[in-house]
């Protein structure tokens, strides 16, 4: 008779492998705890109830393993629609949205109401505990009014334009944060800020959320956005880069467009003490996960190489 019993109780292979990837988990784990990690939330992911629950519980489980998750928002989607249902036109220069007070008004009612509220909600059903605030909350965010040169492609000549109320970061008080952070709460933040005068700007928030890291001397910053990361030019993904690397990407063009701010911010952000930032694909899920938690990782990383 044939001894079957070793085949009866052998351990599940689905469940072997998530005990395998818990196991491979515990050194990033034990190498980020008490650690600042810093999360840009945005792009068409927002909108998706699925994606946003997945993020919300990825976020929970950051604060669970004792890494303090700081998560900033955009909103540029969500903005538009409300904007279009309005009948208000937008004009953009370099990415950025000219905000008129009529547009800055309803840009405001959009991040630091609606979007603030939905994601402190979702991580709430998570099992978190989050709060949301905007840069006016408390003095958190002093901003500073932008401008941009541009070059007309056709004489060449440049040109100053006003964007209106948008605004930059230009002083961070973090005692905002930590005080959230150490009651053990999640901080959900609004990319908006008040000038000295008390006049309140739209700042974008992937540079929201560089500027943040920065100021928490964050381990990591994530921009999750809309592509897998950096590419090159026969379309495969660059995972790990320097600014000088990054400085040559442009030069000779591999990178170009919207890429190009984003990654901007990443070495802006590695520059003023952030460990590391990293562009991840916002649309695969778990992707956060994955980078923080394999030896694989997801996503292009920028540091100081």
């Amino acid at each position: 008779m044939t001894d079957t019993s070793t085949d009866e109780h052998a351990p599940d292979p689905a469940q072997l492998a998530k005990a395998e990837t818990l196991v491979e988990a515990l050194p990033y784990m034990q190498r980020f705890a008490g650690a600042t990690f810093v999360v840009k939330y945005g792009g068409h992911a927002m909108g998706d109830a699925k994606a946003a629950r997945e993020f919300a519980m990825d976020i929970v489980l950051l604060k669970a393993v004792r890494i303090n998750p700081i998560v900033v928002h955009g909103g540029g989607p969500q903005i538009g629609a409300m904007l279009e249902k309005l009948g208000v036109e937008s004009e953009f220069v370099e990415g950025l949205r000219v905000t008129d007070a009529e547009t800055a008004n309803i840009a405001e009612m959009v991040l630091s109401g609606a979007i603030n509220k939905e994601l402190v909600s979702w991580i709430d059903q998570a099992g978190g505990r989050a709060i949301g605030i905007s840069g006016k909350d408390g003095g958190f965010v002093r901003a500073d009014k932008v401008t941009r040169t541009v070059r007309d492609p056709e004489s060449l000549i440049e040109k100053v334009v006003d964007l209106g109320f948008v605004g930059e970061p230009a002083a961070i008080d973090r005692s905002v944060i930590d005080t959230i952070s150490d009651a053990g709460m999640i901080p959900i933040i609004a990319p908006v800020g008040v000038d000295a005068d008390g006049q309140t700007y739209n700042i974008n928030a992937d540079t929201m959320a560089g500027a943040v890291a920065s100021a928490m001397n964050a381990a990591r910053l994530f921009l999750l956005t809309d592509v897998p990361g950096v590419l090159d030019k026969d379309g495969a993904l660059l995972t790990d880069l320097s600014p000088d690397m990054i400085g040559q990407l442009q030069a000779d063009g591999t990178v170009s467009g919207g890429m190009i701010p984003k990654l901007e911010t990443c070495v802006k952000a590695v520059e003023g003490g952030v460990g590391a930032a990293v562009i991840l694909d916002g649309r695969i899920p778990h992707a956060m996960l994955l980078e923080i938690f394999t030896r694989r990782g997801a996503g292009t990383m920028v540091r100081a190489i």
